[in-house]
């Protein structure tokens, strides 16, 4: 009740804004064009968004979907998928009001941790079911949601079902109050996006190429004096090597020079049959995936905490990472334990791909058990899919004003 009576005076504070271009959408307004009795599919920003583009897909075959994001890089994201999409409106309840009333969706389906008490209320008033997909809950989170108990256990209430992303997400939320009845089986959306990727076709010569994916400063020259060293012993040993920032390709490109590696660079129209290629150029990293049976993930021999291994275990590729790999430990520890990974330093790249190239039929049941386990970690997207099926069925159609 506070937090409605604060909001709702927030709301009449900030009417002006409501009629202003820019922040129409946020209010409920300029709707105009979007389906009713959509199923709605809110994100916070890209990420939540991009994570949902098979479940997007699928039920776009059966339902009309709308999208919406608390960003407009979301909403483009969304936009880019071919869904109608807008702006989510604020947590007030006028701006609710003025969506639902409108719009009136068959089932809303948030991505991933968002909490909104005014939007779930509004829902529950109007009958639509609500749906967490992917669910993520950090302890960080569920210990300050802890403190807010009053406000998220009428949340997780009016939940119909919910599919969390990971064991500890899942044990958390029913610590908050969620009702166990209305779990479902895990999936991991992001994963699932990765696991639903095309896997390209495979060149003869890639058993024997090497990309380095997303590297930093301080990463380029040890895989440089590697590739140096094993061509040396007679390897013809291939590169491909991918900066993370496009801002240090002509840097990269004069390291690799000064190496005696000088590059073909793809944004003067070279491709992967180079023998040595500087991957200059942006949303290609499935080519190059595809194009190495062996990948290096950047972010980890320099203390950034790494970069995902999963977009390339989709392309069935072996993996090496370096020792900082704190953002992504629970993945690496899977992948390291399949097998399908491994640990690498500065002083034991080069001897660490020597002995991987040296046997193909190995390196390349590496790159199965890569994805192997981006498989099992994903999860089965079907259960979700049937519950929001089921639940878009049984609401009723809305009748027009």
């Amino acid at each position: 009740m506070i937090y409605r009576s604060l909001t709702t005076l927030a709301g009449a504070a900030l009417d002006p804004l409501a009629r202003r271009g820019g922040w129409r959408a946020r209010f409920g307004r300029d709707l105009e064009g979007l389906p009713r009795g959509a199923i709605w599919l809110h994100g916070a920003s890209v990420g939540e968004i991009a994570s949902a583009a098979s479940l997007a897909a699928a039920l776009s075959r059966e339902f009309a979907v709308i999208a919406t994001a608390n960003t407009p890089t979301g909403r483009d994201a969304a936009l880019a998928q071919g869904l109608p999409a807008v702006l989510a409106p604020l947590d007030l309840p006028r701006a609710h009001d003025r969506f639902l009333d409108t719009l009136v969706p068959c089932v809303a389906v948030t991505l991933e941790s968002e909490f909104w008490p005014n939007r779930s209320a509004a829902l529950a008033a109007r009958g639509i079911p609500q749906v967490l997909a992917g669910a993520r809950l950090s302890a960080r989170s569920a210990a300050r949601w802890r403190r807010l108990g009053g406000l998220l256990r009428p949340m997780l209430a009016r939940f119909d079902a919910v599919s969390a992303q990971d064991e500890g997400s899942e044990a958390r939320l029913l610590a908050l109050g969620l009702p166990r009845r209305v779990l479902l089986p895990r999936v991991n959306l992001k994963l699932q996006s990765a696991l639903a990727r095309p896997v390209l076709p495979h060149p003869p010569t890639r058993l024997l190429t090497l990309l380095a994916a997303s590297t930093h400063a301080g990463e380029e020259a040890p895989v440089l004096a590697a590739c140096l060293a094993l061509r040396a012993q007679g390897l013809p040993l291939r590169l491909i090597l991918a900066p993370r920032h496009p801002q240090r390709f002509d840097e990269v490109a004069r390291l690799m020079t000064a190496a005696g590696l000088p590059p073909a660079r793809r944004s003067q129209g070279a491709d992967a049959s180079a023998g040595t290629l500087l991957a200059d150029s942006m949303g290609e990293m499935d080519l190059w995936y595809a194009a190495a049976g062996l990948v290096f993930t950047g972010g980890s021999l320099v203390p950034l905490g790494g970069h995902t291994p999963w977009e390339p275990a989709a392309q069935a590729c072996a993996l090496l990472h370096g020792p900082h790999v704190a953002n992504f430990t629970a993945a690496y520890d899977m992948l390291d334990a399949a097998g399908a990974s491994a640990h690498v330093t500065a002083g034991t790249m080069a001897g660490m791909i020597g002995r991987l190239m040296a046997d193909s039929a190995a390196l390349a049941r590496m790159g199965a058990g890569a994805r192997a386990v981006l498989a099992s970690q994903a999860g089965d997207l079907a259960p979700l899919l049937g519950a929001i099926r089921r639940l878009g069925q049984e609401t009723p159609l809305p009748q027009r004003n």
